[in-house]
């Protein structure tokens, strides 16, 4: 569905640190690049990938209004482990683990906002795979 999702980071190492905790859960590894960003993916595969590095036009990163980064998990138990470290790390609760039969009757999830006020969803629900093939 898409290639890369790419955030702004005002505190840059802050940042790296707090998804460094919250996407391991996930399977999710973490790769240096040149450019000063930090991005994840999973082991042994280029794409996709998430990303974040302090804008290019130099201005201050904010988050956008309306805007959610949401990672599939393998299992509920891995979605109340992520929301867990995304909290324990400096993060903002939004929405506590648990079903959510509006979106779908087997739809789990859980919600947080990173410490730059970027929002993320956690979620497992049958048929969305976890890992890319």
């Amino acid at each position: 569905m898409f290639s890369h999702i790419m955030i702004g980071a005002r505190d840059f190492t802050g940042l790296t640190n707090f998804y460094d905790k919250v996407l391991s859960p996930l399977g999710l590894v973490r790769s240096e690049v040149p450019a000063s960003a930090s991005i994840w993916h999973y082991p042994g595969q280029r794409w996709p990938l998430f990303a974040i590095r302090e804008p290019f036009n130099g201005l201050p990163a904010t988050w956008g209004n309306g805007t959610q980064v949401s990672f599939s998990a393998a299992s509920v138990e891995t979605v109340d482990e992520v929301w867990k470290r995304a909290i324990e790390a400096g993060g903002a609760d939004e929405g506590k683990p648990g079903l959510r039969p509006q979106y779908a009757e087997d739809y789990y999830g859980a919600y947080f906002r990173d410490p730059e006020g970027n929002k993320l969803c956690v979620v497992h629900v049958g048929g969305l795979p976890a890992q890319p093939t």
